[in-house]
Order: structure tokens, then sequence, then C-alpha cells
């Protein structure tokens, strides 16, 4: 549960929960990202809660005949599975929900299920837009993968905007990605429900933290485990001789032994840590140098939240608009503005701890939890009325 997207969906939760709604959810529990049961917080003992296992692996043959005989994102065809559609009819016709929300969009292959089962109003949620990702990959890509990256993109797209105006409410994360789907699906309402902080929970960056970077992201995503390698092929280097005293720590989820050899000149490969928040404890830099992804880094909202001086592409901000560089956080684009940015944060730690100061304080007025849950609990009402 350490991930963005397990942490969005674990605070919505939680919020309609505390909001004295009744909940069910009805979980994948995925091969690839497969999580014990009973390691799950109590808040899953408090709610309807069943799962199912499924195993969504990448498999050459299947991917191969998706890509030849279906026109489907292979996507979608890896989360499709018989025995998940007859406990879903199950769990609807038991639950009778007035709401049905989705938390990603390939789970709208079930649609015809639901819609089957239920006369209650579905609500998709878009943690980021999947087509978008996926495009900016296939542009940086080369040969049979550009093609193969750029045809999934279309297959993802058609699939994604048919799924936007199949559903009865879209919940977007991020401004940006709830405008471009209000201008797909424009008879659909569409509202914009970031990630929420529990301010009130949040341990405040140490004093005594070390001034050195880190990033913490699951590494079989491939919009992070390119961005860690940009970072430490092209900028790393030069920041290293420009800074010999800066250190960069990174760890993530299913870490591809080929990054291991990037540990010297003070960069360390932590690996998948098990206790993600004792990582980043003492480290007061979040280096986040995202090339393409979409949607909310919840990681940046916390890290802004702590206090840490977060230093971060455009892409990686995308979505925290409220945001402002050089007063919330430092914008890095380039090589250069990496090594500029970060030069200048280790020689004048009292104006970037201000900066992070600053940080802390938005996250405090625009992200707080209990203020967004009122906000979307308002919204479905409105649908339900």
């Amino acid at each position: 549960m350490n991930d963005g997207g397990s942490l969005a969906m674990h605070a919505m939760i939680e919020g309609y929960h505390a909001s004295g709604w009744e909940v069910f959810l009805l979980a994948m529990n995925t091969s690839r990202h497969y999580v014990p049961l009973e390691s799950l917080p109590a808040l899953y003992k408090q709610i309807g809660f069943e799962s199912f296992d499924i195993n969504t692996d990448v498999r050459l043959l299947p991917t191969l005949v998706n890509f030849f005989l279906s026109r489907k994102p292979n996507h979608a065809e890896r989360f499709y599975e018989k025995g998940f559609a007859a406990m879903l009819e199950k769990v609807i016709d038991n639950f009778e929900p007035e709401v049905i929300q989705l938390e990603s969009v390939y789970l709208a292959t079930y649609l015809p299920v639901i819609k089957e089962a239920s006369k209650a109003k579905i609500a998709l949620r878009l943690h980021n837009i999947e087509y978008q990702i996926w495009e900016r990959l296939a542009n940086e890509a080369t040969t049979f993968k550009k093609y193969y990256l750029k045809d999934l993109c279309s297959r993802i797209k058609k699939f994604e905007v048919n799924a936007w105006n199949a559903a009865d409410m879209l919940i977007a994360i991020a401004p940006t990605d709830a405008n471009v789907a209000a201008a797909a699906a424009p008879e659909k309402p569409v509202i914009t429900i970031p990630f929420g902080i529990d301010t009130t929970a949040v341990k405040p960056d140490k004093v005594n933290s070390r001034w050195v970077g880190y990033h913490i992201g699951a590494m079989d995503w491939m919009p992070n485990a390119e961005a860690i390698h940009w970072f430490l092929e092209d900028v790393w280097p030069d920041l290293h001789k420009t800074v010999p005293d800066f250190e960069f720590h990174f760890a993530g989820r299913n870490m591809p032994g080929s990054f291991e050899k990037y540990e010297h000149d003070g960069v360390t490969c932590a690996g998948e840590v098990a206790d993600a928040k004792a990582f980043i404890a003492d480290k007061k830099i979040l280096i986040v140098p995202l090339r393409s992804g979409g949607g909310i880094r919840i990681k940046i909202l916390e890290a802004l939240a702590a206090g840490k001086l977060v230093v971060s592409t455009s892409v990686g901000m995308q979505g925290i608009a409220e945001a402002k560089p050089g007063i919330h956080f430092l914008l890095a684009d380039t090589k250069e503005e990496f090594i500029g940015h970060i030069r200048w944060a280790m020689e004048h730690k009292e104006e970037a701890q201000a900066i992070a100061a600053a940080g802390a304080a938005m996250i405090r007025q625009e992200y707080d939890r209990s203020r967004i849950m009122s906000r979307l609990i308002a919204s479905m009402e409105q649908l339900l009325a």
C-alpha cells in the first residue's frame, strides 16, 4: 500500500467511510502488485470487503494475440476475468449499491456486466489520462517499439474516451486531466478531487534531516524507470562534479537489477524498502525527474506536506496547480536546471528551507482531506438527487 495509486484509493475509501457512507470494496489482488490480506489496515475489517486474485502479468503469447487479432488495448484484456465478473455480479446483487466507483479505466471492460446487474450510478475515477502516458513514451521510443506503442496509445485513447462517455460521473485527480475528459465527454459531469492529505497526521520534516536527494516510486511503472535512468545517465555525472558532496538515494518496488550499476559517486540504490516513511524521514530533497506520466504525484504532495524541498519537472508537478515554482518548489526540466537548482539549494539552505515551508503551508490550505471529501460527498449527493 505504498504506491501512489493504492494510497489514493485508500484515502477515498477512508473518506467515504468517515462521512457515514456504507462502503463495499471489491478489489483485484493482481499478480504484479500482490498484497497479503493480513497486511491491510484495520479499515478493511470495518467495511464490506472481498478480493479476487488475478494474473495481470504481461505475457508474450497473449500480447501477440491481442496485437494481431484484437483492437482492444492489451491492458483492458489483461484485467478481464470471468471469475471476477461473476463475483462482481454477486456483490452487486447482495449489496445493492447506489453508486459504483471504478478506480481504473481498464475496469470499464466490466461495464456491460455492471449495467446488466444494476441501475446504480457509475463514477469513473481518473488517476491520470492513460493514453497521454503512452503517447509520451511512444514519442521517445525508436523502431518497432515506437510503432507498437503508438498503436497501443491509439487503442487506449479510443477505449478511454468510450469509458468516459459510458460513465455517469468522472472524478479527476488533476484539473488538467479534468479538462481533457470534459472536452472528450462534454455531456458528463466532471469534478476535480485531488488526493487529500490528512494534515493532522503528517510528521514534519526533521530539523536535523540531511540535505541529500531521494526518489521513491514503483520501478515497474515505466515513467519512473525512464525518469531515474535519465537522471542518473544524463544529469548525475555533471551534478556530481558540480556538487561532489551531494548524495542521491533511490528506492522502489520491483527495482530492476540493472539499476545497481549506478551505485557509485554518491548514489545509493536501496531497492524495495520495507518502510517507505523511514526511508525518506531523514532526507531533505525530493528529486522528481519525470518526463512522462499523468495524474498527480502523491509522493510529491506528501513530501510538500512534510516540509521537504521538491525539485521536479513540469510533468512531475502536473496536476498540482496551486504549487508555484520558486515559491513552493523548484522547477527543473533540463539537466542544467537540475544541476543549478540543487547547487543553489546546497549553498542557500535558509532560502531553500523557506520554499519548503511555503510548500507545506500550501498543502495544508489546498489539499486537506476533510475539505476535499466534503466537496466530493456534495457532488455525489447531487448526482443521486
